[in-house]
This record gives C-alpha cells, structure tokens and sequence, in this order.
C-alpha cells in the first residue's frame, strides 16, 4: 500500500509539472496554441515558476529562441551542437543567460516575447531563483521528518521538480533520436518513448512543422496526453483549444505539400 501511495503522489506531482510546462507555458503562451482563461493566465504567470522552478516567461522566450534557430549555432538547446548528455548543462546555461538577458531588456532576448504582457518573476528579479527548490525540499523533507516517508518525501519532490530531466530528453532525444513526417529545415525527430513519458512533447517533428497546433500527434499510433489534457482543461472552461490551428490529419495532407517551411511565422 505504501508502495502504491508513493507512485500516486509522484504521478500527481509530475501531472502537475508537466501540465504547467506543456500545456500552459508550452502550448499556451508560447505558441498561443490554446488560450488560457484570464484567471488561468494570471495563475500561471504569477505561481508558475513556484510550481515547476522555470520562470514562465524566461521558459518562453528560451523557447521561441529554439524554435527560429532550430539545430543551428544560435539554438540554446541542440544536441547537434551540443552533444546528447552535455545538452543538460548547456540548456542551463543558455536559461540562465536568457533570464539575465531580459532582466537587463535586451533587445535579442525582449523582442522575442513582446507579446506577454508580464515580467519575469519576482523570484528571478530578486535573485532567489532557488526558493521554490527549498519550498518542495522542504514539503517532501516534512513527509520523511514527521511521518518517516522517506521514499514519500522523495516522490513528492521528484515529481514536482522533474522539468531538468524532461526537457533534457525532449530536447536530446528530439532532435536526435526517431523518425520524421515531415521534411523541416531542422534535425526534429519523433521519439515515441520521450513522447510517452512526457505528454507528447516528444514529437518535435510533427511539432516543429505545425508549432500553432495544440495536437502534436499526427499518425494514428501517436499518443500525445498533452492534447488531451487540453481537451479536458477545455471541458472545465480553462483553456480554448485554437481548432483552426490543429495539425491536419494525414488524409489531408498531400505528399507534394510536404515541403521544408523555412520561415518561422507560427512559433508564436
């Protein structure tokens, strides 16, 4: 039973995380995908970075980067020119330096993300990025502390801070790993494991071809829990799903038209 109610916790955890990166941060105000309703936005936009540890618009701007300099010198996050494994590393870095770089108004980083109407976080402002890793420390600590839930604790804290280990595969394993649908000006791949493990994101192919879409699966067999996610927000009045936007269905799509896009317009 104890066994059990660790895996539930961290299942919540990690639905919580994954929710607020590739739903909201992702496919909401980076791409406008999906819209959020205003109560939503202002949730995310003020509580985003205590849940998750990424400032929500320090996540976007690093985002879009990626998107207009997919696999290229300027990317902040390729293995292509990183390595597989080191790409941990350098996408801390490239964060660390896009936060600083807005803090700052920069121009290279602050025209990427005119459209949000927010400032990076009070906790990156204030130079205490490092307060909601103590927050959930402490949180899975107290579970071990008082009820001797070691594993608890940890399950607790593993899930809600998993966003390193996710967006490392995500962006390793799709740009490295697996097979393409469509042919883009970059090196995306459609890995299924990273795909399964965190809601979808996997498919950076069907991604980087349609980045408006809230859909990243294409094929049939393709799973995104993303979407879906999506859909059930959309049921509780939380998001709007943009419908014109979706990928089309592969019936649709005529293999002439399946061409590189070289121009970046819907990244946003």
């Amino acid at each position: 039973m104890y066994i059990a109610i660790c895996i539930s916790v961290f299942v919540v955890a990690y639905l919580i995380n994954v929710t607020t990166i590739t739903v909201f941060y992702h496919r909401g105000l980076a791409h406008r995908a999906v819209h959020l309703h205003p109560r939503l936005k202002r949730f995310v936009v003020r509580w985003g970075n205590w849940l998750t540890g990424l400032d929500p618009k320090g996540w976007v701007c690093m985002h879009r980067l990626h998107h207009a300099h997919s696999d290229t010198d300027d990317d902040p996050h390729s293995p292509m020119s990183a390595g597989f494994f080191k790409l941990m590393y350098t996408q801390l870095v490239a964060y660390e330096r896009i936060l600083v770089g807005l803090a700052r108004k920069q121009e290279r980083y602050t025209s990427q993300v005119q459209d949000l109407d927010f400032d990076i976080s009070w906790l990156n402002r204030n130079r205490v990025w490092w307060l909601p890793y103590v927050v959930h420390v402490a949180i899975g600590g107290a579970f071990a502390a008082f009820g001797g839930w070691w594993l608890l604790g940890a399950a607790y804290f593993f899930g809600m801070m998993s966003h390193p280990i996710q967006g490392w595969f995500v962006n390793a394993a799709g740009h490295y790993l697996g097979g393409r649908n469509f042919d883009t000006p970059d090196n995306s791949r459609n890995n299924h494991l990273a795909a399964w493990l965190i809601a979808g994101e996997g498919f950076q192919n069907n991604h980087h071809r349609y980045p408006s879409s809230a859909k990243f699966s294409y094929r049939w067999y393709e799973v995104d829990l993303g979407y879906g996610l999506c859909r059930v927000l959309q049921q509780l009045g939380l998001v709007r799903i943009h419908q014109q936007k979706l990928i089309p269905a592969p019936s649709r799509i005529a293999r002439t038209n399946r061409r590189p896009r070289t121009a970046t317009s819907e990244c946003r």
